[in-house]
């Protein structure tokens, strides 16, 4: 009788340990949808940035802004995406965009610059 007490205990705890497994690995479906938001860097002065954001509602596109001119934070992590995608800082145009992974600024026409935005 014992015996069969011991491998349900172990069963269950086997069991267990599936289920809180299971239950930590569902936080990274959601960190797959929070990937698809856009990340705006730019400033609430810039008239170029506050069109994108307008066109990316209207457009019901998800987005994050990020106040590159008082969040120091968010400044230093858009010029590590520009590093790290080779995009030169000098003249930079802003916004600067993240969408998906792709990392590009405003440095050309704002209509060639908002169809690489919206498809």
């Amino acid at each position: 009788m014992k015996k069969n007490v011991y491998l349900f205990l172990l069963f269950f705890t086997l069991f267990q340990i599936n289920l809180n497994a299971q239950a930590i690995a569902e936080p990274e479906k959601s960190n797959e949808k929070a990937k698809k938001i856009i990340l705006i860097y730019g400033s609430p002065n810039c008239h170029y940035c506050t069109d994108t954001k307008n066109i990316l509602i209207e457009n019901k596109i998800d987005f994050i802004f990020y106040d590159i001119d008082t969040d120091k934070g968010a400044l230093n992590e858009m010029l590590a995406k520009l590093r790290k995608a080779n995009i030169n800082t000098n003249n930079l145009g802003i916004p600067v965009i993240d969408k998906y992974g792709e990392i590009f600024s405003n440095n050309t026409t704002f209509d060639d610059f908002i169809k690489k935005l919206i498809p």
